[in-house]
């Protein structure tokens, strides 16, 4: 309920599932960067939030390593919620159904505070667990791929798998994947103050990646067709180019012919988890 209300916002105008709905694997198919109270554009976009209950640290630059402390970021950010946590508790403190659905979740709470709000979000938030695509199946034994989703696999594992690795098809890290060669966002960096940081950002989760167009920390890429053109062509150069993508010989990105793109591509549709979509407890 919470995650769906309004009511978490200064004007009541923006739940926390505008920019994380459902449908499209918990992100923001609308807008490379969302949209907050009286149409404000934020600086980011939206990423999805399935399999949060694994990740380590969580935003796109790392800044919060706690699922607890990520609502306040939306909810006290002026571009998002730009509400304050003590004006939410009082209006869940005086309304007509959440005190009674707080004490039946918590029942040694009398009065609804900051730690049981959050820890209501979080939980919510650890139930979005996607591990039931097509390739989950295959892994499985319980179902088959294509010989093109075959093939985009085998591609994937020799040519994407570093730094999308494992069951989450991220390992956790942050990497400046060439987008830019100098940079508004500082990325990481702002986190950590290192020049050795800028323009670096979480490796993101490629599960249900068909769905959650556009791509990349500024939603600068509309489709997968974008994304391989860019790491086949339009990687640029940086003193903190990801090593992946620098290449020997002057070479940059990851070299790609049509053929492999679509190889991949139809691989990368076998991540999209349906049963995920279409659980009715979210």
């Amino acid at each position: 309920m919470l995650f769906n209300d309004p009511l978490l916002s200064r004007d009541q105008s923006v739940a926390c599932s505008n920019c994380h709905a459902k449908g499209t694997a918990f992100t923001d198919p609308q807008h490379a960067l969302s949209l907050g109270v009286n149409e404000r554009q934020g600086t980011r976009n939206a990423p999805s939030i399935a399999n949060m209950a694994f990740m380590k640290e969580f935003m796109w630059d790392g800044g919060v390593i706690h699922l607890d402390f990520a609502p306040p970021n939306a909810i006290e950010n002026p571009l998002e919620m730009d509400e304050t946590l003590e004006a939410v508790l009082r209006k869940l403190n005086r309304h007509g159904s959440y005190p009674g659905l707080f004490k039946k979740a918590f029942p040694e709470l009398d009065t609804i505070t900051t730690p049981y709000l959050l820890y209501a979000l979080s939980q919510y938030q650890a139930m979005l667990v996607s591990a039931s695509s097509a390739y989950d199946q295959y892994q499985l034994g319980k179902g088959s791929l294509t010989e093109e989703e075959r093939q985009g696999l085998d591609l994937f594992k020799a040519k994407c798998a570093t730094c999308h690795s494992g069951a989450l098809f991220t390992n956790q890290d942050y990497a400046n994947n060439g987008l830019d060669t100098v940079f508004p966002d500082l990325g990481r960096a702002r986190i950590t103050e290192s020049d050795a940081d800028l323009g670096k950002f979480k490796v993101p989760s490629l599960r249900n990646v068909a769905l959650t167009a556009p791509y990349m920390h500024d939603g600068r890429f509309k489709t997968l067709e974008n994304v391989l053109d860019h790491y086949a062509a339009g990687v640029k150069s940086s003193p903190t180019l990801a090593r992946e993508l620098s290449g020997g010989k002057g070479q940059l990105g990851i070299p790609l012919t049509s053929q492999e793109k679509r190889q991949l591509i139809a691989f990368l549709k076998t991540l999209t988890d349906y049963a995920f979509l279409l659980d009715p407890r979210f």
